[in-house]
């Protein structure tokens, strides 16, 4: 093809003539009917003059002479000049017509997304976005026309040609909704094919429709978002942090700045008296990482007195209740193991028996909020003068149980259940005002190895060695009932 303007001979696929710059425009060929209409209506034309100027260099040849021929044939002469030129009026009316019905006709949407499908057939793109480009000048509402540009770039690779004339649908902001959906799917395509997932996030973190965003939500890295507002709280808060698709948290709780190598966020941060500046990103499965995010949160509660426990640490030679104060709104825990107390440890619900030998003892107060006070601690040593030895306390009593027909034999069996039971020494417990009883609990075990309490206690004498079983009396105070 040749340019126009200067007659440069152009390469294939060039829009612009390399040696006079100016832009070269295609113009498709005529529809064969039109053209050869439009050939006849001209052809008809030309004929008609011909035949007007015979006529009158004949007539200027016949001389004078046909002076009164002509003058007799006068009407008829002006009546076929008459004919003659409405004849031309009609066929420049039908000549007009026809090449506004065609000039219109290649300028339909039809027709010139016809033509670039032809020449994309052929694999000349450039020709058919060319099509393209002149039609979106005079129907600039039909997306439809972008969307076929940006395949013919995408299937020439030209990933960023395809983009920018993608954008060119979201960037207008008047297209219907099905318009802008279908546009962010093959941007999303085209940068997910890529790897540019960065892209991807950028593209829906600007998007102002939530229901397109949520489509994509995957590709999305929004930053995390905490369960409480930050400020002040007078209660212990269980702070979660949540993400909007799969992936890591990460975070930190001094308001440092959080990386990979920080905490990874799995389970409420709890947070307690003092303050806290809680600072974390998110990192979805395709690696994007969100901004960072910081919130402080003080926590003001007011901290419970540890508790008071009357006895004082010591040796002791006879059975002596530990006694501990509590406080409104607050529940005492204890350990006897040298842990420390928290929630999950053995509540106090009464005064304690002293255990044989050295016990370490830790009580703490915990408030409602879940705030834990300080920690009192007391050691004991408790030593029985003259007691039987605590395992024959048990064997006392498991002969007495046999002796008076509650077990059938000492390993615990008996005619009420199929099962064994068993008695362990449990503590010290003095009755009345001098009578000393080692307490022993009863466990029955139903052949799984498993023991459950049953709710009988035992008593001992810690001098005589004489079995009993636990009472009350009319008052609720303790009794020893002999067996």
């Amino acid at each position: 093809m040749k340019c126009p303007h200067c007659g440069n001979e152009l390469k294939d696929g060039y829009l612009i003539c390399e040696q006079c710059g100016e832009e070269i425009r295609i113009v498709p060929d005529f529809e064969p009917e039109i053209e050869n209409s439009i050939t006849g209506t001209l052809s008809t034309l030309a004929a008609l003059q011909d035949g007007e100027d015979t006529q009158e260099i004949s007539q200027t040849n016949e001389g004078a002479e046909e002076e009164d021929i002509t003058e007799q044939d006068g009407p008829l002469e002006d009546g076929r000049k008459i004919w003659m030129m409405v004849s031309l009026v009609i066929i420049f009316v039908v000549a007009l017509v026809t090449y506004s019905t065609y000039a219109y006709h290649i300028r339909t949407v039809d027709y010139q997304i016809t033509k670039a499908k032809e020449y994309a057939a052929d694999e000349s793109y450039a020709e058919a976005i060319a099509c393209l480009e002149s039609a979106y000048e005079n129907y600039p509402d039909e997306a439809g026309l972008l969307f076929l540009e940006a395949d013919y770039y995408y299937l020439q690779q030209d990933n960023d040609s395809a983009v920018n004339v993608l954008y060119r649908i979201i960037d207008r902001g008047d297209f219907s909704y099905e318009d802008l959906e279908e546009a962010y799917n093959k941007i999303i395509t085209i940068y997910a094919n890529q790897g540019l997932y960065g892209q991807i996030n950028e593209l829906l973190r600007s998007c102002p429709e939530s229901g397109i965003v949520s489509m994509f939500q995957s590709y999305l890295a929004m930053e995390p978002e905490f369960s409480y507002v930050e400020g002040s709280y007078a209660e212990v808060i269980p702070l979660k942090l949540s993400s909007n698709t799969a992936g890591t948290i990460y975070y930190t709780m001094d308001g440092s700045k959080p990386t990979k190598s920080s905490q990874v966020y799995t389970a409420p941060l709890f947070l307690e008296t003092g303050e806290y500046t809680i600072s974390a990103f998110f990192v979805n499965d395709y690696g994007i990482e969100s901004d960072i995010v910081s919130k402080t949160y003080i926590i003001n509660l007011s901290v419970p007195n540890a508790p008071e426990v009357d006895l004082y640490s010591g040796e002791y030679t006879e059975p002596t209740m530990i006694a501990v104060e509590g406080i409104e709104g607050c529940q005492i825990y204890y350990t006897t193991d040298e842990s420390e107390p928290t929630q999950d440890s053995v509540p106090y619900t009464g005064p304690i028996p002293m255990p044989l030998g050295k016990t370490l003892f830790k009580f703490v107060n915990i408030s409602e909020e879940g705030v834990p006070s300080e920690v009192t601690t007391r050691t004991y040593t408790l030593t029985l003068r003259d007691a039987i030895p605590t395992t024959q306390a048990v064997s006392n009593l498991v002969e007495r149980l046999v002796e008076i027909g509650y077990l059938e034999d000492a390993e615990g069996h008996n005619k009420r259940q199929s099962g064994t039971l068993s008695y362990q020494f449990s503590s010290v417990l003095r009755i009345g005002n001098a009578d000393d009883y080692y307490t022993i609990y009863e466990y029955y075990d139903d052949g799984t190895g498993m023991l459950s309490r049953t709710d009988k206690v035992f008593l001992v004498q810690v001098h005589t060695g004489e079995a009993a079983q636990l009472g009350y009396d009319t008052k609720g105070e303790f009794v020893a009932v002999v067996i």
